[in-house]
């Protein structure tokens, strides 16, 4: 039986062990830090933010908001409090959001609702002693599909409300969604083929504006890779900033792990990426 490769699970061994280490350290950082829980930006329970201050913010503090992965139909935003680690160690604060989830809500319906928080959190800048001006994003795997309709328009929309961002970081992201219907996702997230074209980044209008960074684990399958070359390809191809990496010796997993970690190589990129 030929394997799926969006099945990360079969390709890494110790893949619940690598969940728990996430969690954990995200309840050890959340533990020591200033944070405000469940601020909504909209009516769902599940449209909330959670925001990590670092000690003592200087007036003007950079702002960062982080999108978790799931495939659309899982995740949680407080197993993902670690990634705030390298944005508080770079004076920055962090905001972890999290969306309604699939097949109950639909993928346009999760792409604004995305919009919204980082909407949302842009007007709410000044309040958390924030610049709204020094706003970036980061997001992984579906959350990185997600991060990218920040600043992009599918080919069905017209000028949607985007916020104002200096630049996204994209780990481990899906750009092409034609195969999500058919894989084992089939009867998880029940994405159907209208909404796989509706919303693939590879088939969206990227607008100029943010930088953009791609990268992914060394050790991901072949999906990861050529999506995104594909989607780097197409984003230089539209004259705009895009830097493309590959993280050695990481998988879909572990690089959140590095993600997190304010003295890896990737932890600098999304420290320096706060502070641009």
């Amino acid at each position: 039986m030929e394997q799926d490769l969006y099945r990360n699970r079969d390709f890494i061994p110790d893949f619940d062990a690598i969940l728990a280490e996430t969690a954990a350290r995200s309840a050890e950082l959340a533990a020591r830090v200033d944070v405000r829980a469940d601020v909504a930006y909209g009516p769902s329970p599940r449209e909330r933010l959670d925001i990590l201050f670092p000690p003592n913010p200087a007036k003007g503090a950079p702002l960062h908001m982080f999108i978790h992965g799931g495939y659309w139909r899982s995740g949680s935003k407080t197993d993902h409090h670690l990634v705030a680690a390298p944005v508080l160690a770079a004076g920055g604060i962090a905001a972890i959001t999290t969306h309604d989830l699939m097949p109950g809500t639909r993928l346009g319906r999760i792409v604004a609702q995305v919009r919204a928080a980082a909407l949302h959190l842009q007007t709410l800048a000044p309040t958390l002693g924030a610049d709204p001006a020094r706003f970036t994003v980061s997001g992984h795997s579906a959350g990185a599909h997600l991060a990218s309709y920040l600043a992009a328009l599918g080919p069905q929309e017209a000028s949607p409300g985007l916020p104002a961002l200096r630049g996204i970081l994209m780990v481990s992201g899906i750009y092409d969604l034609a195969g999500i219907p058919g894989s084992f996702l089939k009867h998880e997230a029940e994405m159907t083929d209208e909404e796989a074209a509706a919303w693939s980044p590879l088939t969206s209008a990227q607008l100029i504006g943010p930088s953009r960074t791609l990268t992914r684990g060394a050790l991901e399958t072949a999906p990861f890779h050529d999506q995104a070359a594909a989607f780097a390809g197409l984003i230089t191809g539209n004259g705009q900033p895009c830097e493309l990496r590959r993280e050695p010796g990481l998988n879909h997993l572990t690089i959140v792990l590095s993600l997190a970690d304010p003295a890896s190589a990737l932890g600098g990129v999304l420290a320096d990426l706060t502070v641009s």
